[in-house]
């Protein structure tokens, strides 16, 4: 694997972490135990108490948004019944339209057939002309001097437009008291009778439609009509119909439905009737549960401010017990230090007991451990004089080979400098073995942008220290040929190296296949050097293996097949051993 260089700006930030680590070191000063418990437990517990602080403004925040989302619902059910109703009046006008009288012009019978049946209702139906002279009103006998409609119902307006509209409340004056009305438009076929055919109705009548059962208590309810006056209201003594909805913030409710909260804490919450030019409005104040909420927060803080008393009690006690058990391990320490044996100690803390347990095991195995170390030092030797016979009998059959000095020099630092990249690779891994595919890829990356022409197929696995060093042996040596006559010589070759794993019986094999494709003929060389010792003879030897050679005419192949042990570290029965 080839390693990524290290970035100036990563050097700068290794520098600036490490400067802060030593300053923050130093702001540390040196204090028992109990004190860094002490002030451990204040800084943990003061952020929660801050945090469920927080939660507490958050909840009041919640429970406001919810206050305003439930009074637009409420706004909206009581503009949906405000709408059932005026859709009713609208359907009995379009019905009343219907009947043959009107058609005929024949309003005597028109009143007598609607009058009784619309009253019990507290209906009243008007006939008017475009000009708004009534022609007839169901609300007084028929033979009555009739006035015109008041102008404030626009009723030109509705017939300008050809639809059914609702008018502004007004004060009626054959009722004596405040209604409204809904007004439909006549077909030219009903001419003779009138232009108009209009619903009337007491706005008192809609009091059952703006109740505030379920609402908070000083909760208020109003429907408006489109010059923002009071048609109606939950509170008809403080807001009677009629009245102007003059509050400060009656203009913010211009769109279809909403609601918001004012500068004197009064919650708004308003919803237009579809299709008609009245709204329900809904107000009452928002802190209806601040006491609730205040006396919630005197009590939390209370309760915290106790619970950092009691917590800071507590680890200043934990803090003693835990200086007692230290200083007593310190003391052990120190009598393995001068080289005593000790026997473990008992406290009243697990973990102490069993570091305890630990340094009595330490001073047992201090003998032990000072074996082990000859043990490895035996060992180091041993691979030592291994390395160096191997790198005598490459440099006598380089010796063979080469006729000149610079030739051999050559030769042997290139053989050295392979042998090198494994030993380096088994140092980093302090000589427990090597993964094949990364020893494959450090010999690999030396040559340069060629590696990239190496296909490496195959599962990983672990290999022993000495397995590592002879593959890497053969497997630069592989590599060298090739860059010299093989497919590394030419950049659109390339090679296959791939390894398989076989089972057959009790018997596990490897087979390595090194197979260039694409680059020039091979052909067997006349006589057998050094590429050919350690390729063959070597990795015969190493592995106990079987190797095939093929000078094929678009490339080179060798493959290895030996047991799957030889390639893993043996086990010793014994360290001595």
């Amino acid at each position: 694997m080839i390693s990524t260089p290290v970035e100036p700006g990563e050097t700068m930030q290794s520098n600036i972490i490490s400067r802060l680590r030593r300053r923050l070191a130093g702001f540390f000063p040196t204090a028992p135990i109990s004190v860094y418990l002490v002030v451990m437990t204040t800084v943990i517990t003061l952020p929660l108490i801050i945090f469920v602080g927080y939660l507490m403004l958050k909840l009041e925040a919640d429970e406001r948004s919810d206050l305003q989302r439930e009074a637009v619902e409420d706004a909206r059910a009581v503009s949906r019944n405000v709408d059932r109703r005026l859709q009713e009046m609208a359907t009995s006008l379009n019905l009343l339209s219907q009947f043959p009288e009107l058609e005929d012009g024949d309003l005597a019978a028109f009143h007598k057939r609607v009058s009784e049946s619309l009253q019990r209702q507290g209906l009243y139906v008007i006939v008017a002309t475009a000009d708004g002279k009534q022609r007839l009103n169901s609300r007084v006998p028929l033979n009555q001097p009739l006035g015109d409609v008041p102008p404030d119902i626009k009723l030109q307006d509705v017939l300008n437009g050809r639809r059914i509209a609702v008018s502004n409340i007004f004060y009626g004056k054959t009722s004596k008291e405040w209604v409204f009305n809904v007004m439909r438009p006549l077909p030219a076929a009903l001419s003779a009778a009138g232009d108009a055919l209009i619903m009337t109705q007491n706005a008192s009548d809609l009091m059952g439609l703006v109740s505030t059962d379920g609402l908070p208590s000083d909760w208020t309810i109003a429907i408006v009509d489109g010059d923002n006056h009071v048609v109606t209201s939950s509170a008809p003594n403080t807001i009677a119909a009629g009245s102007v909805f003059n509050h400060a913030m009656a203009n913010d409710t211009r769109a279809i439905s909403g609601s918001f909260e004012d500068e004197n804490g009064i919650i708004f919450a308003y919803s237009q009737l579809p299709g008609w030019s009245w709204k329900a409005i809904i107000w009452g104040p928002a802190d209806n549960s601040h006491s609730a909420l205040a006396s919630t927060w005197r009590k939390m803080m209370i309760g915290s401010f106790a619970l950092i008393v009691i917590a800071i009690a507590g680890a200043y006690l934990v803090g003693r017990q835990l200086r007692g058990s230290i200083r007593e391990l310190v003391d052990m320490a120190r009598r393995i230090g001068e080289g005593e044996i000790v026997a473990p100690i008992d406290t009243k803390i697990k973990e102490a007991n069993q570091v305890a347990i630990a340094l009595s095991n330490a001073s047992f195995d201090r003998s032990q451990a000072e074996d082990r170390t000859h043990l490895i030092l035996h060992e180091l030797v041993h691979r030592s004089k291994n390395m160096l016979t191997l790198v005598q009998a490459m440099m006598r059959q380089l010796a063979r080979e080469n006729t000149t000095l610079a030739e051999f020099q050559k030769e042997v630092d290139h053989r050295l400098r392979g042998l090198g990249m494994s030993i380096s690779a088994l140092s980093e891994v302090q000589w427990q073995g090597l993964p094949l595919r990364k020893l494959l890829e450090t010999h690999l990356k030396v040559f340069g942008s060629a590696a990239d022409q190496v296909k490496l197929t195959g599962e990983d696995f672990m290999l022993s220290p000495e397995a590592a060093q002879n593959l890497g042996l053969i497997i630069h040596e592989l590599a060298t040929n090739s860059m010299k006559y093989g497919a590394l010589s030419e950049a659109a070759a390339t090679v296959e190296l791939c390894w398989v794993r076989e089972t057959k019986g009790e018997n596990e094999t490897l087979t390595i296949d090194w197979n260039e494709v694409g680059g020039p003929p091979a052909t067997a060389p006349t006589r057998n050097g050094f590429g050919t010792t350690i390729t063959k003879r070597h990795a015969e030897s190493a592995f106990s293996a079987a190797i095939s050679t093929d000078y094929n005419d678009d490339g080179f192949r060798w493959t290895l097949t030996a047991p799957f042990q030889k390639f893993l570290a043996q086990k010793k029965s014994a360290l001595s051993n």
